[in-house]
């Protein structure tokens, strides 16, 4: 796929609230993210997920950077692939969309170590996954760490 876009959106600094609470990152990229509308529609025969993609995102960013939180899927030795979310309290796994926007990774070279919480800025190309029986909408593919 051909991603003729360029798109940086700021990533800014890491927020906590007060002390024992959750620790978020607040960017323009998770606000883009979530701005992805969702509407699931079952009937007796049929399922389908509709997306509704910001124009910004809608046919994929060549270069999109974004801060948060790695979650690994497996073992946290030579990381490949793992979820990102903005919120270290978000479950990325709970299928619940009221626990936050999480976007799945795949980095162009593995982490030796990534541990769950882990802050990271990244850069990587951004596709919509337009397959109507996932809720996933988005996928960082190709990502470099450039902070963190």
């Amino acid at each position: 796929m051909s991603l003729p876009k360029s798109v940086t959106l700021s990533t800014a600094a890491l927020a906590a609230a007060s002390p024992g609470l959750a620790e978020t990152i607040d960017s323009a990229a998770w606000d883009t993210l979530a701005a992805i509308e969702i509407e699931e529609i079952v009937t007796e025969t049929s399922y389908q997920v509709r997306k509704i993609f910001p124009a910004e995102i809608k046919d994929g960013v060549a270069q999109f950077d974004i801060t948060g939180f790695a979650v690994p899927l497996g073992d946290t030795r030579n990381v490949r692939e793992f979820m990102l979310v903005s919120d270290i309290g978000f479950c990325p796994f709970c299928g619940d969309p009221t626990h936050g926007t999480a976007l799945q990774v795949t980095l162009a070279a593995p982490l030796d170590f990534v541990e769950e919480g882990t802050r990271l800025s990244l850069r990587g190309s951004l596709e919509t996954i337009q397959d109507d029986q996932t809720w996933q909408s988005a996928i960082m593919r190709d990502a470099v760490v450039i902070d963190g």
